[in-house]
C-alpha cells in the first residue's frame, strides 16, 4: 500500500506541472497578441475621481451609487440648440496638439499634447532615443473597445486622441464666439482627451452622445460623465437629445 500511495502522489505532481506549463504557454501567446481583453484592475480611473483629466483612462461606473453620482453631474449641464457649422475650421482651435497652451494641465511642459496623452494612459512606455517626450511604443487600454492594444509609432493611427466633446460640436454650441485662446484650451485640455481605437474615433466624427457612444457598453456612463465634465468646465451647453442620452447611460 505505501508503494501505491507514492505512485499516485508522483502522478499527481506530474499532472500539476503539466497543467502549469500549459497555462504558462497559453499566457505567453496571449501576451504577444496585438489586442487582448484588459486585465482586472487595468481599466483606468473613474471620471468622478479625475475631475481635471490628469489621471489615466476611463473606468466604468458600475454601482448604483456611482451611477447616481454620474447623473448628478450630468443634471447640471444646460441645453441649447446647435448652431450652424459655418466658419468652423480645425485651425480655429490652434495648431494640433500644441504645447503652447495656457490654463490647462500639461501645457508648457516641453511635450506636445498627443505625446502627453499617450504617456498618461500607456504602460511600458518607450520613448525615442534622447527624448523625454516622443512615445514610440507602449501598451494601452482602450476604453472605447475594452481591449489592450500593443501600439508602436509605426502604427500611429491605430490609437488616436479623441476629443470627447468634438471641436466642431463645441463650435456649434458656442465656441464660435470664444476668443482663440479659449478654443486652444479645450482642444488641448486632458479632461477632453481620450486615447482610443482609431476606427472608433473615425466613426464618431463630431457626434454627440445621442448619435454616437463607445462600442464598449460598460464605459458609456463614464463617457457621458466625462462629456458633462467638459461641458461644465467650459460652460458649453449640449443639445436636449444629447443630455437625455447622457442621463440614460447612467440609468436615468
Amino acid at each position: 500500500m505505501p508503494a501505491r500511495r507514492t505512485a499516485l502522489s508522483a502522478a499527481t505532481v506530474f499532472l500539476i506541472c503539466a497543467l502549469a506549463l500549459a497555462g504558462w504557454l497559453l499566457g505567453g501567446r496571449d501576451h504577444k497578441s496585438g489586442d487582448s481583453a484588459a486585465p482586472a484592475g487595468g481599466l483606468g480611473t473613474s471620471p468622478l475621481q479625475n475631475p481635471d483629466g490628469t489621471k489615466p483612462g476611463l473606468a466604468p461606473l458600475t454601482t448604483p451609487e456611482e451611477q447616481k453620482a454620474g447623473r448628478d453631474v450630468i443634471a447640471k449641464v444646460v441645453t441649447a440648440a446647435a448652431g450652424p457649422k459655418d466658419g468652423y475650421d480645425r485651425n480655429e482651435f490652434g495648431p494640433a496638439w500644441t504645447d503652447n497652451v495656457d490654463g490647462v494641465p500639461l501645457g508648457h511642459n516641453n511635450c506636445d499634447t498627443r505625446n502627453d496623452l499617450l504617456a498618461r494612459d500607456g504602460t511600458a512606455v518607450e520613448r525615442k532615443d534622447g527624448s523625454n517626450c516622443v512615445v514610440t511604443a507602449m501598451t494601452i487600454y482602450d476604453p472605447y473597445t475594452g481591449k489592450n492594444v500593443q501600439w508602436t509609432k509605426q502604427q500611429a493611427t491605430k490609437i488616436q486622441i479623441d476629443h470627447v466633446m468634438p471641436l466642431s460640436y463645441d463650435w456649434q454650441l458656442g465656441a464660435a464666439k470664444w476668443d482663440k485662446a479659449k478654443r486652444v484650451q479645450i482642444a488641448n485640455d486632458p479632461l477632453n482627451l481620450i486615447p482610443a481605437d482609431g476606427s472608433q474615433n473615425a466613426s464618431k466624427g463630431d457626434s454627440g452622445p445621442a448619435t454616437w457612444l463607445p462600442a464598449n457598453t460598460a464605459v458609456r456612463c463614464s463617457y457621458a460623465v466625462r462629456f458633462a465634465q467638459v461641458s461644465l468646465k467650459y460652460q458649453l451647453p449640449v443639445t436636449v437629445a444629447d443630455k437625455q442620452a447622457m442621463l440614460q447611460q447612467c440609468g436615468g
